[in-house]
C-alpha cells in the first residue's frame, strides 16, 4: 500500500535544502511534473512502475485503492514524499493554485504498463 516518507531537509538562515538520496525503493528512470491542473489526474495503476510523488509547491490530495484498502494522502510540503506501488490505483485532485507535483518513476513511459480499469 502507498505510504509517505519524510525527506531529509537541512534548514538554516539561508533557506532549506531537501535531499532525495538512498531513500527511494527504486532507481529513477523517469521524472515529470504536473501543474496547472483543473480537475482530476491519474485514474490508473501500473503493472510494474513505482512512483514517488512530491508537492514541490502548493498542495493536492492523492486517493489510493489497492483492492483491500483505501486511503487518502494530503501532499502539502516538499519534504513529504508519497510512494505509490504498482498495485495502487490512484487519482490526484483538489490541487491548490500554483501546485507543482513532482513524480519520480521506476520505469520509462510505456502505455502497456498502465491499467485503467478501476479497482
Amino acid at each position: 500500500m502507498a505510504h509517505t516518507i519524510e525527506l531529509q531537509t537541512i534548514s538554516d538562515d539561508r533557506g532549506s535544502l531537501t535531499v532525495i538520496e538512498k531513500v527511494l525503493p527504486f532507481d529513477i528512470k523517469r521524472v515529470y511534473y504536473i501543474y496547472n491542473v483543473v480537475g482530476e489526474r491519474g485514474g490508473h495503476k501500473h503493472k510494474k512502475t513505482i512512483q514517488a510523488l512530491i508537492a514541490l509547491n502548493g498542495a493536492c490530495q492523492v486517493h489510493v485503492v489497492n483492492g483491500t484498502s483505501k486511503e487518502s494522502f494530503h501532499l502539502d510540503s516538499p519534504d513529504k514524499c508519497l510512494i505509490v506501488n504498482p498495485d495502487d490505483w490512484h487519482t490526484m485532485d483538489n490541487f491548490s493554485k500554483g501546485t507543482i507535483l513532482l513524480v519520480l518513476a521506476s520505469e520509462c513511459y510505456d502505455e502497456e504498463y498502465y491499467i485503467e480499469e478501476r479497482c
